[in-house]
């Protein structure tokens, strides 16, 4: 799929140089955090285990690290982290991870923070979670979740994926989950993702997503139109433009963003820089025009 592109520009770059001096300090840095997380996928699957496993099921970890800065109109301070920390337990028996957290993957569409809406970013900071995820064929996979979020709720959630390919350029993804957090209640997740291949570097999508929230009793809609191209191995452009609203007190738009990021793979294969310059309209701002840009520095470790 060519979303994932950049990472698998990643994965043809060239290796780091041979050179000591040149930034060994990156490749020092990058051994120390993956060791950290293969130790940390050992030590959890340890407590599962019965018997010796075979060298290539030995359990294994991948983690992600961004940081960023996106200063706009009258918010200069405007500074991101997120990490993301998978362990795979291998003697679980099934197809298991334990995910640590941030930020939900599967709840933002928009990477700019200020265009995403805070009810949901405020609630999913910090969660840790057992996944199950079971494939019954190459286009349909199901997963469940329980663990803590949202403020240390115990939660359970479970989801159900789709791809229905209708034809060599076009696909379509349908995804629903449902989920209870012990103080938040019930709620649910509904997707719609529409992609056309234009060429083999040129993909255009549309994205729908519904959220309904059990203790506000209302729906959160979200809408965009992307255009992914990839202009080589370690380079990406992606054009959108990005719409938000709530069902209360009416269907209505609450915000929209349009923005053009720019993605390189450089000085290491693990590692990616962003720039994203975007105009964003709000309703709490008066749907004034605040201009921003996104500068943005994303490291992969362990067995990404």
């Amino acid at each position: 799929m060519f979303v994932i592109s950049p990472a698998l520009a990643a994965q043809e770059s060239e290796p780091p140089s041979s050179d000591p001096t040149d930034n060994q300090w990156l490749d020092t840095m990058q051994d120390n955090v993956s060791a950290s997380i293969d130790a940390t996928a050992l030590w959890f699957d340890e407590f599962f285990a019965e018997e010796a496993l075979p060298l290539d099921e030995k359990a294994s970890g991948a983690g992600r690290i961004m940081l960023g800065w996106e200063p706009r109109s009258g918010h200069l301070n405007e500074f991101v982290t997120r990490f993301r920390l998978k362990v795979r337990l291998p003697n679980m028996k099934r197809q298991t991870d334990l995910v640590f957290s941030d930020y939900d993957e599967d709840e933002q569409i928009t990477s700019v923070k200020a265009a995403q809406n805070q009810d949901i970013d405020n609630r999913n900071r910090f969660s840790m979670a057992l996944r199950w995820t079971e494939k019954r064929g190459e286009d349909f996979r199901v997963s469940h979740r329980i663990g803590l979020g949202r403020k240390l709720q115990p939660f359970v959630k479970s989801s159900l994926r789709k791809s229905l390919g209708v034809s060599d350029m076009n696909n379509i993804n349908l995804e629903a989950s449902v989920y209870f957090y012990s103080q938040d209640g019930f709620g649910s997740h509904w997707m719609a993702q529409y992609d056309h291949q234009f060429e083999d570097d040129s993909l255009f999508r549309f994205d729908n997503h519904f959220y309904f929230r059990d203790r506000e009793n209302d729906w959160i809609w979200q809408h965009s139109f992307s255009h992914y191209r990839q202009w080589s191995e370690k380079t990406a452009l992606i054009y959108g433009l990005y719409l938000q609203g709530n069902s209360q007190p009416n269907y209505r738009i609450e915000e929209y963003l349009v923005s053009t990021r720019w993605r390189m793979n450089a000085l290491r294969k693990w590692l990616f820089f962003e720039i994203e310059p975007f105009l964003l309209w709000r309703r709490d701002e008066n749907f004034e025009t605040s201009y921003g840009v996104a500068l943005r520095v994303e490291g992969f470790f362990g067995q990404y």
